[in-house]
């Protein structure tokens, strides 16, 4: 019988610590656009994003479009309400649930953060050619794809 070879794990070369520090590094300078302007926490510009572009939303569905845990979901948007850019509402199908949608002023929110974070990203992005943001991106996509399948219980 083959003894087994001790793995030898090198930081630097561990994917889920490369996405994480790239995520981190990526997600301050993003950040300084939508909390220098409006004192916005990730997780409440995360929820102010999608329901931007997504419309109305249950907690539940802005919990699996953004992978956060229902927990920082819950109090964004509770903070978000507080700040009148967002109303939530009981959901008429299942009085658990509740709806979320921008108020008048958590569009003009949107209107105003998103083509700044926009540059940011364009900002973070500018080293890399179109065909490289690409090959990036669906990269980005497969791995994901592939920890979703992963996640799931086997048979």
């Amino acid at each position: 019988m083959k003894k087994a070879r001790a793995a030898h794990l090198t930081l630097d070369d561990f994917l889920p610590y490369r996405l994480s520090v790239a995520d981190n590094v990526v997600s301050q300078r993003i950040a300084r656009v939508y909390a220098a302007e409006d004192g916005l926490s990730t997780q409440e510009w995360r929820l102010i994003a999608v329901l931007g572009e997504d419309g109305e939303r249950s907690q539940l569905e802005l919990v699996r479009r953004t992978r956060m845990d229902k927990v920082p979901v819950s109090r964004a948007a509770r903070s978000l309400e507080e700040r009148g850019l967002v109303r939530r509402a009981t959901s008429q199908s299942d009085a658990r649930s509740r709806r979320l949608t921008l108020t008048a002023s958590g569009r003009r929110l949107y209107q105003r953060v998103a083509p700044a974070a926009l540059e940011a990203e364009a900002e973070v992005l500018a080293e890399l050619s179109s065909s490289e943001r690409a090959v990036l991106r669906s990269l980005l996509e497969r791995v994901e794809r592939a920890a979703i399948r992963a996640l799931k219980p086997g048979p």
